[in-house]
């Protein structure tokens, strides 16, 4: 297969598709294309422009100037005024030879003036003196009253033709936007093949989960056999929901089984669906599934789903008629119109699967819910594997040692690990990646970019005391996680930065440990309270992760005698803190919060003050090194690393 997601060619078309069978292009009804649709449009107002202007000034052709009494009575003294018409004090009339307006600009031979009522000149016998023919008809007729009305309701017809024809456009499912979509039909998707050499995606460009893979490999082997399916009576799923973090490869996943199956797939995001006119997201879905339906088997890929899928609600909406609910109603109409013969299977990726609407989630829609995890400890050394690949590696590099260092970190975090190592290596002239490389890349991902900043000297001691305060009390803290590493060089948003991450993945924690976290976040505060007497705003981010913690322990995990074994909050943050739980309820929570952390807190000065001169030999040596690394750290504070890396 040679063939995959091209770039859109239409605004109007928001799927990308991929693998579909080359099909010639059918011109629209009337033998001819429509190109150019917002130029065309651009053209089609210009000319209405020109038509409109040619009209009015052919209707105000006989226009005339006002001149001065004055002017005109010296036209008429040089005998340049052939005739008149007078009505009251208004006079018009014509001259026999055209004449520069003393008051505007050019020329005039029709003209229009006012006869002052004190006037008390002989005009009657100054006209009969130059043979003036003084005419019963006004030399310059007025528009009549039809031709003002046509001229009035002009602009009127021509916004209601304009509402007709968009109006038109929409019952028809055109939409409004791109070529082909406010002038004429729009265009059909068409196939883009791949640049030269370049294959479509497959398993084996798919790492570290491989028990999600193995959850789809049954989609795969339905899409390449199906009458096996068939007469065993046996249905494949209408629909694969993979639920999971972001970065996770949700995507590759889907790109993956389509590219596998070799069948075309049909790629979009929910966002792009969404319109400000109501309905246009819906005829996408009907013209996208339509598609899907004609060169099946296929998979359709609907990304970040939750963006249209969200609960429906009847005070979210308005009256329930709101472009997004249309949009997810057509949808579901589309999946359940499948009766398992078309071979269109739909993989969505969400990264909040909680909140899906349960229509949508029910069996005979999306029948399944794969999570996909963060990969571990083998997952992440394979998905290095696969992105560095194109990337020269040195001898010393080892990529299960880098996987040992980042635990939790994603596909698309490792893959941009490895990418800013390549960087470095560019940047500094090298043939090759290095270890060195990928540990000042781990560093930039993990701690932020280096910063040039001048600190004063006593705010620099004040930073070494507060970073050397984390990581003592890391160290001498049963069962935390090792200190990888100290700085005192600004990073990011810090002006210092302790690094530390387990030996191995952790999937679920004691109470023990998440105290020790505690304690250690608030080593800084409390280096600061022990040594100085005071605190900075430097515990901000510190604070924040205590308050999440402690949240997580009195609320959620039952970690508390006096609220008891319950989840009292919930784990969505962004939730009002009182919709969940009662008035007593929430102050025995905050009342808990306070004693774990006020315990903590005096558990890690008592330990610092124990240790004072653990304490003064790490921030002195971060004075003189600005960075430590974890065998310099351990050796200077005099502790002995009580876990080594295991092997798993």
């Amino acid at each position: 297969m040679t063939n995959a997601a091209p770039p859109r060619k239409s605004p109007d078309q928001p799927w990308r598709t991929e693998g579909a069978p080359e099909e010639p292009p059918k011109p629209p009804p009337g033998g001819r294309r429509v190109r150019g649709g917002w130029w065309s449009l651009i053209l089609a107002a210009l000319v209405v422009f020109l038509i409109a202007l040619l009209v009015l000034s052919f209707f105000n052709e006989g226009d005339e100037p006002t001149i001065s009494y004055t002017e005109f009575s010296r036209q008429v003294d040089e005998g340049n005024v052939s005739k008149i018409y007078a009505k009251g004090d208004a006079i018009q009339g014509q001259l026999r030879k055209g004449r520069d307006n003393p008051e505007g600009d050019g020329t005039y031979t029709k003209f229009r003036t006012e006869r002052p009522t004190f006037a008390d000149d002989r005009l009657w016998d100054e006209l009969t003196e130059h043979d003036v023919t003084v005419t019963a008809e006004p030399v310059v007729k007025q528009r009549s009253f039809l031709a003002n009305l046509l001229i009035s309701l002009a602009p009127m017809v021509l916004l209601v033709a304009v509402w007709v024809f968009i109006a038109r456009r929409m019952r028809s499912g055109g939409g409004l936007g791109g070529a082909g979509g406010m002038l004429g039909r729009k265009a059909p998707p068409k196939p883009v093949e791949l640049e030269p050499g370049q294959e479509r995606t497959t398993f084996d460009d798919v790492a570290g989960i491989d028990e999600v893979a193995g959850e789809l490999s049954d989609v795969v082997d339905f899409l390449k056999n199906p009458d096996a399916y068939r007469r065993m009576g046996a249905k494949m799923p209408r629909g694969v929901l993979l639920s999971g973090p972001p970065g996770t490869g949700k995507t590759l996943l889907a790109r993956a089984v389509a590219g596998e199956a070799g069948v075309p797939f049909f790629s979009a995001s929910a966002s792009e669906f969404i319109e400000m006119i109501v309905g246009v997201g819906a005829s996408r879905v009907r013209e996208l599934f339509a598609e899907a339906r004609k060169v099946a088997p296929s998979i359709i890929f609907i990304d970040e789903i939750d963006t249209i899928g969200r609960a429906r609600g009847g005070g979210s909406a308005m009256g329930g008629h709101d472009e997004r609910e249309q949009t997810l109603n057509q949808i579901l109409t589309e999946m359940d119109g499948f009766s398992g013969s078309e071979g269109v299977i739909v993989l969505a990726a969400t990264n909040r699967a909680d909140i899906l609407d349960p229509a949508l989630t029910r069996p005979g829609r999306f029948d399944r819910i794969v999570s996909v995890s963060p990969p571990d400890r083998g997952g992440r050394e394979s998905i290095l594997a696969i992105h560095t690949r194109e990337i020269p590696l040195a001898p010393d590099v080892d990529l299960a040692q880098v996987a040992r260092t980042t635990p939790g970190m994603t596909g698309a975090e490792l893959a941009n690990l490895a990418n800013e190592a390549a960087l470095l290596a560019v940047k500094r002239g090298q043939r090759q990646v290095t270890r060195s490389d990928l540990s000042e890349a781990l560093e930039k991902v993990q701690l932020g970019a280096e910063r040039s900043l001048v600190m004063p000297e006593e705010e620099r001691r004040r930073t070494a005391y507060h970073e050397s305060g984390h990581a003592l009390l890391g160290m001498l803290q049963p069962g935390a996680d090792p200190v990888r590493k100290i700085t005192i060089v600004p990073r990011g948003r810090a002006l210092g930065v302790t690094l530390s991450t387990p030996d191995a993945d952790r999937y679920a924690y004691t109470e023990e440990y998440l105290r020790g976290r505690i304690i250690g976040a608030l080593g800084g505060m409390a280096a600061e309270h022990v040594v100085y007497d005071m605190i900075t705003t430097g515990s901000e981010n510190d604070l924040e992760q205590v308050t999440t913690i402690v949240r997580g322990m009195v609320a959620r995990w039952g970690m508390s005698g006096r609220v008891g074994r319950m989840s009292a909050l919930p784990g969505d943050a962004q939730q009002a803190y009182g919709l969940s739980a009662a008035p007593r309820t929430l102050d025995a929570i905050d009342d808990e919060m306070r004693r774990v952390v006020d315990e903590c807190y005096e558990e890690a000065c008592r330990k610092l003050r124990d240790h004072r001169g653990q304490l003064d030999a790490l921030a002195q040596a971060l004075l003189e090194n600005e960075t430590l690394d974890e065998a310099d750290a351990y050796r200077i504070a005099g502790v002995t690393r009580l876990s080594k890396d295991t092997e798993s």
